[in-house]
């Protein structure tokens, strides 16, 4: 009785092969858009990890210089003399490569990613090598020999320390690594490295921690894209059903039990699903490595972090990938079995039965979509935090997607009592009496176009805050980087010789609030009162900095220390100054506070200046004068042009991914529109028949298909307009406060959403012309067919 069921069961999609196509295809690319998202971030991840036991940033305190970047060599000797266990590391970049050299003999076990062990090999040349991954191997120079090792973090190589010293050019050091077990009575180090500064464990910035918002936003538009592609699952399901009654009613009506009709018809379509979620995996792997280069290149260049650019089939990712899609499809299942359930055994083969029940799950979808709008009105009111934030726009964006029927079907309602003409009439009514069918589609739609509307009014809003912060910023012409103190004084020397502004800069790493943060000192000057924009200040707030009796904090550590103009704030033991005023800082995700020079200095007084912006008229000029009078190499010389022109080349790239996404997500949803109206085109031949017997022609009404069409879709485009805006609003003044700190002001590009709006509407017409064709070519006798049991 099984194997008879099951292939009754089957001979349905061989008779309908375009549904199974739409069944699979829609599960596939559900779930290749969530895997191929979680390929990207399981290998993000991993990279980090490998980087974190690679440097060993983070497991071990620190000792770090307190100006620039390099120890000397005989204050490690000092140290170890004075009993303080510590072990070296020098950095630096070689073609392209992050050297990382490591002592074998001091380093505490593992650093490096490499056992001290094998830097310890016997051989002839077994000090000269350096350890790096595959991937890393294929970049690295010729003459650079190299060990493979699948350990070691992408973009670094792990040499013995005199290696990488002599690699480098280098007879210095960059931080001395502490070990956990110090011997007691060891002197102070402010006594005997007094130029050192401790940086305890887990003190720095985790770059898993900064980018996790990122990674987060990437999981989101994954989900997005999943649901997009469920609705096409929960759509063929449903039409499946519905083509279905009278085999259902049939098998039962021969006897078959109702348990084991479920069983067998959750068997088949679980099995399908099966084989679309396979399907989807493997297209998810195509889409990550597609996209991978630009996540690398956005990690990079936002926070510094170097990740794999070769991906790795992972479990996590299509583990996770198989068991979303088939929970999915399960949920989508659930409805549909519980309908057969609790119908009367002759009852689903009558139209006007599976009507009412899908009026009842059309009020109940109706309910669930006000509770989930409520809900996100109580998390926009009262709600904090990352996760609520997505919580929030989860609620928002489904409970819009469930209410779309009820809006839809009272407009096409108030059309149908608006229209005259009898033909008319009929459109509106049949229009609405497709909308079950084809809801789901555009549900679809909706959440594809406010998506669109609402990421791009973000970046938009972003690109415009983001230009107008960098020629507030990078006012000065001229940056110089020097290294050392007699270069900062003997510039400082000549430019007060010829008259010129220039901005010393010096900063250091502190903890303000409990918090991370970089302290710097600003010179108040004409170029900070005229260029810099704040959020909220007092009255005068340069002239109170300039004082010492204010300071200027940025908007992301105000806003995690619940602190703001007028508050105080401890920069130091002995230093507590009210806030002058919070300055926008964005694409920074760490805490800065801006005191003035002297009081820097009185903080800091073994520091010099070793960075300068300058101002001057003629750039090319000065820059010429800064390398032929006093030597400063080209290189230390950056004009304003460049760094604006670099970071607008990471902003851009920092977009790319959610861009292809969105671009995914539309497609899938015109896909999902066209497998409805395919689906629908053959439940629809009893409707159309006695129009057509009434003198409608086939292509005039082939072409009523294609305008029924494009107004659904234009009527979707109105409805995912201010759901756009609202979701652009969550964006940049919730999700974008909790994850990075600061609140970007909300532009509007109506030229863009117009745009949208024709790529919509397009999409709608293509997914009509194919089911339009085939009506306008479908033969008399399949029309007449329709009459033929008529009494």
């Amino acid at each position: 009785m099984i194997g008879a069921c099951l292939s009754a069961l089957v001979s349905h999609w061989r008779r309908n092969p375009i549904q199974l196509f739409a069944y699979l295809a829609g599960l596939a690319l559900a779930t290749a858009l969530w895997s191929g998202v979680q390929a990207i971030n399981a290998e993000a991840r991993a990279s980090y990890d490998n980087a974190a036991v690679t440097l060993g940033e983070g497991r071990f305190d620190q000792l770090l210089p307190r100006q620039g970047n390099r120890i000397a060599q005989d204050l490690y000797i000092t140290l170890r003399r004075a009993g303080w266990l510590v072990s070296p590391v020098i950095e630096g970049q070689i073609d392209g490569l992050r050297l990382v050299g490591v002592d074998p003999v001091t380093a505490p076990g593992g650093l490096g990613g490499v056992q001290p062990q094998r830097l310890l090999t016997p051989g002839a040349d077994a000090a000269q090598r350096v350890f790096v991954n595959p991937q890393t191997a294929q970049k690295v120079q010729d003459g650079l020999p190299v060990t493979i090792d699948t350990g070691i973090a992408p973009g670094i190589g792990i040499a013995d320390i005199a290696r990488a010293q002599e690699l480098l050019g280098r007879n210095d050091l960059s931080r001395l690594i502490v070990l956990p077990d110090q011997p007691v009575g060891r002197p102070d180090l402010s006594t005997i490295a007094p130029e050192l500064r401790l940086q305890p464990a887990q003190q720095g910035a985790d770059i898993g921690q900064l980018t996790d918002s990122f990674h987060l936003n990437l999981t989101a538009f994954g989900l997005l894209s999943f649901a997009v592609g469920l609705f096409i699952v929960h759509s063929t399901i449903g039409l499946a059903f519905e083509q279905r009654r009278g085999m259902i009613r049939t098998l039962r009506s021969l006897g078959v039990p109702l348990r084991l009709l479920v069983k067998v018809i959750a068997f088949e379509m679980m099995t399908l699903a099966a084989i679309g979620a396979a399907l989807g995996v493997i297209a998810g792997y195509l889409i990550a490595a597609f996209l991978l280069p630009d996540v690398a290149a956005t990690l990079r260049g936002l926070y510094g972090a170097e990740i794999s650019g070769t991906l790795n089939i992972r479990a996590e990712w299509w583990l996770s990938g198989l068991l979303i899609a088939l929970l999915g499809t399960a949920a989508a299942l659930t409805g549909r079995i519980w309908q057969i359930s609790h119908m009367p055994l002759l009852a689903s083969v009558r139209p006007r039965a599976w009507v009412m029940a899908s009026a009842a799950r059309f009020r109940l979808q109706t309910q669930v979509a006000a509770g989930l709008l409520v809900a996100a009105l109580g998390l926009a009111l009262f709600g904090t935090g990352l996760i609520a934030g997505f919580a929030l726009l989860a609620c928002l964006l489904i409970g819009a997607a469930l209410a779309l029927p009820l809006v839809v079907s009272l407009v096409l309602s108030l059309c149908e009592r608006r229209a005259r003409a009898p033909l008319w009439q009929w459109f509106w009514a049949d229009t609405r009496q497709q909308l079950p069918g084809l809801s789901l589609a555009l549900m679809a739609l909706l959440l594809a176009v406010s998506a669109n509307i609402g990421v791009s009014t973000m970046v938009s809003s972003f690109r415009l805050t983001f230009i107008g912060f960098l020629d507030q910023r990078l006012a000065p012409e001229l940056f110089v980087q020097l290294e050392t103190a007699e270069e900062s004084a003997a510039l400082l020397s000549y430019l007060d010789q010829q008259s010129i502004e220039v901005l010393p800069l010096m900063s250091v790493q502190t903890r303000i609030t409990g918090r991370p943060t970089e302290l710097y000192s600003l010179r108040v000057g004409p170029t900070y009162r005229e260029n810099w924009v704040f959020l909220d200040a007092i009255e005068r707030p340069w002239d109170a900095v300039e004082q010492g009796q204010g300071v200027v904090v940025n908007e992301q550590l105000a806003r995690r220390a619940g602190l703001w103009v007028g508050d105080d704030v401890e920069i130091d033991a002995e230093l507590t100054l009210p806030i002058a005023a919070v300055v926008g800082d964005y694409g920074n995700p760490n805490g800065q506070v801006v005191i003035t020079q002297a009081l820097f200095e009185k903080l800091q007084p073994s520091m010099v200046p070793l960075r300068f912006g300058i101002r001057s008229a003629d750039p090319a000029a000065l820059r010429q004068q800064l390398t032929t009078q006093l030597g400063i190499a080209a290189h230390a010389i950056t004009d304003q042009a460049a760094i604006k022109a670099l970071s607008m080349q990471v902003f851009e790239r920092t977009f790319t991914v959610t861009a292809a996404l969105n671009a995914l997500t539309l497609l899938v949803a015109g896909f999902a529109i066209l497998m409805s109206l395919l689906t629908l085109a053959d439940l629809r031949v009893p409707q159309l028949a006695p129009v057509w017997a009434l003198g409608m022609t086939r292509r005039r009404l082939g072409w009523l298909e294609v305008l029924r069409a494009v107004a659904l879709a234009a009527l979707v485009f109105l409805c995912a307009v201010p759901l756009g805006l609202e979701l652009a609003w969550v964006l940049l003044s919730v999700i974008n406060v909790d994850a990075f700190g600061w609140k970007l002001p909300m532009y509007l590009f109506p030229m863009e959403y117009l745009s949208l709006g024709s790529y919509a509407l397009c999409a709608a017409v293509l997914a009509a012309l194919w089911p339009a064709l085939r009506l306008m070519r479908k033969p008399p006798s399949d029309l007449l067919k329709v009459f033929a049991n008529e009494r």
